[in-house]
């Protein structure tokens, strides 16, 4: 059997060992340590890295993901919170609220009488797709316009297609189909969260009015009045509905609300109503009169808008004009592969119920080189206002006089020509200038201008100043297919006398100064809009510089009257109005046109002005504001939805006091030297 012994190491040998294993572990320590900053250095790299990939698209992604955390939560407060709470916290910073008219009128003992119809104007109904093209799949009764305008931004172009008339026409294109929707929600909201008549229904309902005692009018805004009748039977639902309220209502009349160029449309159906077939709905010279107790219209272009030329020659008005001044090219230029303005221009030129609103009743109503019935008008004095009948003695408030405004130019190529005394002003005449070569040969969006050339441009700018007469020429030189239409279906003078037979056709039944009103002499007449608002009037405009594909025209928005009480500011004369229609044109028939037995108002049906004094919301939580005077949000207006009640539960024009004015229309119709 052997033994293992345990081998005895000498002391020196083993002290030796010792050291070299201590020196061996303060190697591996070292190791370690080396090791360790190393990789805290590469870590620290590694974060310097991603700190630096961070940057941009995270920071990005992290900022949107917290404003949808923050509006989801905000919208879940609001879904969450009592109903009464807005109400409270409003309350809490205005003080109490007044009651809604509705609710205000009902406490009076107020109750629903006279069947209500709404006329809707331009561009506020809704209109829906019941057939199409290819790339318009999926949107079968879909509206193309109003409500959230999606199609618009999915597929601009198809939606400028389907939304377009035919050229020749004026009618549906081949292969589509847009109607107007049908029933009150054609016009309560333009867009979600945009009123145009829902207040008032609302209002209405609470003194007791509902579906069967109101009616909307509802009807393609976009084609001329007659071709209403022609396409769609419209003007013949609403004469059949309108008998079957007063029927359903115990023989009550109606009273009619039209707004914008409803009013126009409205003018046209009295006229259609009483004209013998097939022309017209053979209702009888009577009909108004067994069927209307008022007729109470609200921003009234009875004359037109000096807007509708600037829309129609160059596809602007002030607030595009403003736009272009502040971000220069972007509706020139192609955004987003569009031509913006010239597809634009494309679409509306093909709309013939726009021609309804170019300015009626020429020099005479407008004014001309010199003179208008508006001038001495101060833009910088807010005028005493009180609730005298005529205006002329509102001039205790001080009023100055500005008689370098010639409003009577609506159309000028200059400043200078603006100002200018028509003497020192020379003008070439353009009607029988030689259109040049076309300007497009490669574009894709063509336009009328293209046909002209750089001749017949410049024969326009040259005629340097236009008049309410000239224009009329100036479009038909400029748009000819577009005026070729209108001439057919509207016009722009003043009869000189009515018994010729020729006022008979229908062109004639939307001008005010080429027809007669009804013979109902009961029938009331309101002309119901806002005032204390800068209103488009006259425009300065200026070429743009030739190239393809181009609008040449366009309103000079560096143009300004070089002081803050001027009224030309950005390229653009304003005057009183309600934002977009001018005092005078909505005011001027009932002032004195209508006023009394006149020519145009034979049976003597009264006429009531009532102005409502624009004044902006007090706070953001006022939305558009209960006492604003502007041309759409006057429907919310409080003043205005309580006449409109008292009106349908009963009341008279003497019973709401007569008229209510606070411009100088009364003066103003002074001066217009017109047959009566």
């Amino acid at each position: 059997m052997s033994f293992l012994r345990r081998r005895k190491v000498p002391e020196g040998l083993k002290s030796q060992n010792s050291d070299f294993q201590i020196d061996r572990e303060d190697d591996n320590k070292k190791e370690k340590e080396k090791e360790s900053e190393k990789s805290k250095k590469n870590q620290n790299e590694e974060n310097n890295k991603r700190t630096k990939n961070w940057s941009c698209i995270d920071s990005c992604c992290w900022f949107i993901g917290c404003i949808c955390l923050i509006w989801w939560f905000l919208l879940f407060l609001y879904n969450a919170m009592p109903a009464s709470f807005p109400q409270y916290v409003t309350e809490a910073i205005t003080g109490p609220l007044s009651d809604p008219p509705g609710v205000k009128l009902r406490k009076e003992g107020l109750t629903a009488q006279h069947p209500v119809v709404f006329v809707p104007g331009i561009v506020t109904g809704g209109l829906e797709l019941w057939e199409g093209h290819q790339c318009a799949d999926g949107l079968f009764r879909k509206r193309l316009w109003g409500g959230n305008f999606g199609e618009l931004y999915k597929r601009p172009l198809c939606w400028v297609e389907h939304m377009s008339l035919d050229n020749e026409t004026g009618l549906d294109p081949p292969g589509v189909r847009v109607r107007p929707v049908s029933g009150l929600v054609a016009a309560d909201y333009f867009a979600a969260g945009y009123f145009v008549w829902a207040v008032l229904i609302a209002n209405l309902a609470r003194i007791g009015y509902e579906e069967k005692t109101m009616y909307m009018a509802a009807y393609d805004w976009r084609i001329s009045f007659q071709n209403t009748e022609v396409r769609d039977q419209t003007l013949s639902r609403i004469k059949s509905n309108i008998e079957l309220m007063v029927t359903t209502n115990g023989g009550k009349k109606v009273v009619v609300i039209p707004h914008s160029m409803g009013v126009l449309y409205f003018l046209h159906f009295m006229k259609w109503v009483e004209a013998p077939a097939p022309m017209g709905g053979g209702g009888g010279s009577d009909w108004c009169a067994k069927h209307i107790k008022a007729i109470m219209n609200i921003g009234a272009p009875f004359l037109g808008v000096p807007k509708a030329v600037s829309g129609l020659f160059s596809s602007e008005a002030r607030d595009i004009a403003g736009v272009r001044a502040i971000a220069p090219g972007v509706f020139d230029n192609d955004v987003f592969g569009l031509q913006t303005m010239q597809h634009l221009m494309r679409m509306t030129r093909t709309w013939d119920a726009t021609m309804s609103m170019i300015p009626k009743g020429g020099e005479v109503i407008w004014g001309d080189l010199d003179w208008s019935p508006e001038g001495g008008y101060n833009c910088s004095v807010k005028k005493l206002r009180n609730n005298d009948t005529h205006a002329a003695d509102n001039q205790k408030g001080g009023i100055g006089f500005q008689k370098d405004v010639n409003y009577g130019r609506i159309l000028s190529f200059g400043k200078d020509v603006a100002e200018l005394h028509s003497s020192k002003i020379q003008r070439v005449d353009f009607r029988g200038a030689v259109k040049g070569n076309s300007l497009a040969n490669n574009c894709d969006v063509w336009t009328e201008y293209h046909e002209m050339g750089v001749g017949g441009i410049k024969a326009v700018a040259d005629y340097r100043a236009y008049t309410a007469g000239s224009v009329l020429d100036l479009l038909r030189f400029v748009a000819p297919k577009l005026m070729a239409r209108g001439d057919a279906h509207f016009s722009y003078g003043i009869a000189d006398d009515l018994d010729d037979p020729k006022y008979k056709h229908y062109k004639y039944w939307s001008n005010p100064l080429e027809t007669r009103l009804p013979n109902a002499p009961d029938m009331e007449i309101f002309s119901m809009y806002g005032v204390g608002i800068p209103t488009e009037r006259a425009y300065v405009y200026k070429l743009t510089p030739v190239a393809e594909c181009y609008i040449p025209f366009q309103i000079d928005a560096s143009v300004d009257g070089g002081s803050e009480d001027s009224c030309l500011k950005g390229g653009v004369f304003c005057v009183d109005g309600d934002e977009t229609v001018p005092v005078l044109s909505s005011g001027f028939m009932c002032a004195k046109g209508w006023r009394g037995k006149t020519r145009f108002n034979p049976s003597g049906a009264r006429t009531f002005i009532r102005e409502y004094d624009h004044a902006p919301p007090a706070n953001l939580l006022e939305g558009r504001g209960t006492q604003s005077g502007a041309h759409v949000d006057i429907m919310g207006n409080f003043a205005l939805i309580e006449d409109i009640i008292r009106v349908a539960a009963g009341a008279t024009g003497e019973d709401l006091g007569g008229d209510r004015v606070y411009s100088d229309i009364f003066k103003w119709s002074e001066k217009i030297n017109l047959k009566l």
